[in-house]
């Protein structure tokens, strides 16, 4: 027990405080406790591999640029020329050739942290209950909300290109003959309706020749619901998506929440699309990743971090947007 400097000893109250004030100092048992909780932590969530949120869902990822990349560049080759009949001793063979083009999409990086004071370290402790996991689930869900928001729309302010309002995607003009001149599906007959959508899977092939064919068609969940409940007529049993489905059997109709009000001027949106990686990709050079832990005061925080460069559409002619329905 330490001693005044009159060498007075201490009463009750001044013992009781320094007793306080040395199990505060003997914070081991809090340290070992934190650490244990925080890779218990990591690892659950680690185990969220696949977010709900539909870009990261139906986007093929990309992650092969590496965590030090600054920009992804891809380049596209294209054959020119062309071959004649000629003479016999011929020396003006046309010439073949191939042409490339480059293109370059920035890297950005996104981050955020997640923490815990000392007291809620000593306060699990005490009662021997795990650390609440949210706070590391909600760094990571809020990670996955930027990169999906980026991931569809872009963010014109740090050049990242988003899939929604890339301008080399055609777009199939929705006769506008529903009821009172309309695009909306919903003042239209099943028959206009099935025609707009098997107008927009036929689209990309015809376009590049065969070279595309179309494997999806996306809709914008209330369109989507309104075809999947609406009879094809009075006289059939069959929904105008069950109809769809009989005369396009290889094209999968999904709905997607962010097509709504994602069209010019706010119109909804609709996408067919030949989904593979080969021709676009969301690039995410890092996934979500958490650093070691830093004490700063009396807290302890968790830097979070993952790095993504946008999507890149390869081959353009491969989609097709609707917008209005």
């Amino acid at each position: 027990m330490p001693k005044r400097n009159d060498s007075r000893p201490f009463d009750e109250n001044e013992k009781r405080y320094l007793d306080a004030t040395n199990k505060f100092n003997t914070d081991a048992n809090e340290s070992i406790f934190f650490a244990r909780e925080l890779e218990h932590i990591k690892s659950n969530t680690y185990d969220v591999k696949r977010p709900m949120l539909s870009a990261l869902d139906l986007i093929p990822l990309d992650t092969s640029a590496g965590e030090g990349a600054e920009y992804i560049t891809y380049r596209q080759y294209d054959t020119v020329g062309m071959a004649k009949i000629i003479a016999n001793y011929a020396n003006d063979l046309p010439r073949a050739d191939v042409v490339a083009r480059e293109f370059s999409s920035p890297v950005r990086g996104i981050g955020n942290s997640y923490g815990y004071s000392i007291q809620e370290i000593r306060a699990a402790n005490m009662v021997g209950k795990s650390l609440d996991a949210r706070k590391a689930t909600a760094a990571r869900r809020s990670q996955d909300e930027k990169m999906n928001q980026i991931a569809w729309s872009g963010d014109a302010e740090y050049n990242l290109p988003g899939f929604l309002n890339n301008a080399n995607i055609p777009t199939y003009t929705v006769p506008a003959d529903g009821t009172g001149s309309t695009k909306t599906w919903s003042t239209k007959t099943a028959d206009q309706i099935l025609r707009d959508m098997n107008a927009m899977c036929t689209a990309p092939s015809v376009t590049t020749k065969g070279v595309h064919k179309v494997t999806e068609l996306w809709l914008p969940l209330q369109q989507y619901s309104y075809i999947a409940q609406t009879l094809r007529s009075t006289a059939s049993d069959l929904t105008i998506l069950e109809a769809f489905k009989r005369g396009n059997p290889d094209v999968l109709v999904r709905s997607v929440v962010e097509l709504e009000g994602a069209g010019a001027a706010g119109a909804n949106r609709m996408v067919a699309l030949e989904r593979t990686a080969e021709n676009f990709q969301l690039q995410m050079p890092m996934p979500f990743t958490q650093h070691s832990v830093q004490q700063k005061g009396l807290e302890f925080e968790v830097p979070c971090e993952s790095r993504m460069g946008g999507v890149v559409v390869y081959y353009p002619l491969a989609f097709i947007f609707g917008d209005g329905i």
